[in-house]
């Protein structure tokens, strides 16, 4: 690209004048280990959402203070050929050489589209499943293992329900979503078997209406801790808390939006990966197609704990977020039936939060209210 030859011969004139100036051998190493680069980061909603684009804005934020990383950012680009515009518009004009399109409708088929017309550009989608021999190899995929967080949320939802029912707003039934629901469902179940999580589905990642319906509705139900897996949980947060109800984060913290509501929280890292993909970029490394972390590897972590929250449950949730953090508690675990009464994992199967199996999770637990399709 014209970009690529205007930046080598920059840096060509560069090298030159440091030579003239006898200090090119002194500079020469910082100079390469620092490669320069550009990198694009697209984002569905505003990055000030409070949830899943301010998650990724935050670590976006992090590369800009490298040295040597210059981040061009879009803000709001839809799931459809919009973002193909924005994606091929930061490698053209901006010269990006390592674009982070974040959200999971990017993937399917707009980044797969855009990647074999650069392929020397490489493309780190949040979410999606890169798979070997089919997909781009200038393509990789990382996500976190969130549901580790989610099943804390859901032991602390555990003790702190006088109603032992508990809320779900979500946006579509895809694997990740299920799997979180799940999870907080078995980690509240862990400290009462009788809980019951009732989910709604609104249908979109970002229906700011749709999900203050679904909040009250669940409200007049009963329910009365809740959490989410929507873009932006603002909406949700501080409806429960008009309603008198607690709630458990999701994405990044909102405890400033309802500081007496907010009982603690799933928080995404997104850094960890961020820099993965940028120092493969920057050494010349093979591209990293599939990247999963979880508690042990930073990729996510806990919101502190709100004020109204017991020294009993933070110890119980403390005991087996270092189980996690160690590798030593498996979330997904037979006997484990689905809410039709089908078992979905046999007893004596347990599953690694690495097993490929978990990202193709199409049930919901015993205990959901709801359906997955």
């Amino acid at each position: 690209m014209s970009t690529r030859n205007f930046n080598r011969r920059d840096s060509l004139k560069s090298l030159a004048a440091l030579g003239a100036a006898g200090t090119l051998g002194a500079f020469s190493d910082f100079a390469f280990a620092q490669k320069p680069i550009t990198v694009g980061v697209i984002y569905v909603g505003p990055r000030d959402d409070y949830g899943y684009n301010q998650a990724q804005a935050q670590a976006a934020a992090e590369l800009k203070k490298m040295p040597g990383v210059k981040v061009v950012e879009e803000e709001n680009v839809p799931e459809t050929a919009a973002v193909q515009k924005t994606m091929t518009g930061m490698i053209v004009q901006d010269g990006a050489s390592l674009v982070f399109p974040t959200s999971y409708g990017y993937f399917d088929p707009h980044i797969l589209a855009v990647a074999p017309k650069f392929p020397d550009v490489r493309f780190a989608h949040c979410g999606g499943l890169w798979t070997e021999g089919k997909h781009p190899r200038n393509v990789g995929s990382y996500f976190g293992y969130i549901d580790e967080c989610q099943y804390l949320n859901g032991v602390i939802a555990g003790h702190m329900t006088k109603s032992s029912k508990i809320g779900f707003v979500a946006a579509k039934p895809i694997p990740q979503v299920l799997r979180n629901i799940n999870a907080f469902t078995m980690g509240a179940r862990s400290v009462k078997p009788g809980i019951t999580t009732s989910v709604i589905f609104t249908g979109d990642w970002s229906m700011p209406v749709k999900e203050a319906e679904a909040t009250n509705s669940l409200a007049d139900q009963g329910v009365d801790v809740f959490t989410m897996h929507v873009d932006g949980p603002k909406v949700i947060v501080e409806t429960a808390a008009r309603r008198g109800k607690m709630v458990c984060g999701y994405h990044a913290s909102q405890a400033k939006l309802a500081p007496q509501a907010y009982l603690t929280g799933a928080e995404w890292n997104w850094l960890a990966a961020y820099t993965t993909f940028l120092d493969a970029a920057r050494s010349g490394k093979p591209h990293p197609n599939f990247l999963r972390g979880g508690l042990k590897e930073g990729y996510v972590k806990m919101s502190a704990y709100g004020p109204m929250v017991p020294d009993a449950a933070k110890k119980v949730a403390d005991g087996i977020k270092a189980r996690m953090a160690a590798g030593s508690f498996d979330i997904f675990k037979g006997p484990l039936k689905d809410n039709k009464g089908a078992t979905v994992i046999p007893a004596g199967k347990a599953y690694k939060q690495t097993d490929l199996e978990l990202e193709k999770m199409n049930y919901l637990v015993e205990g959901v209210v709801g359906s997955a399709g």
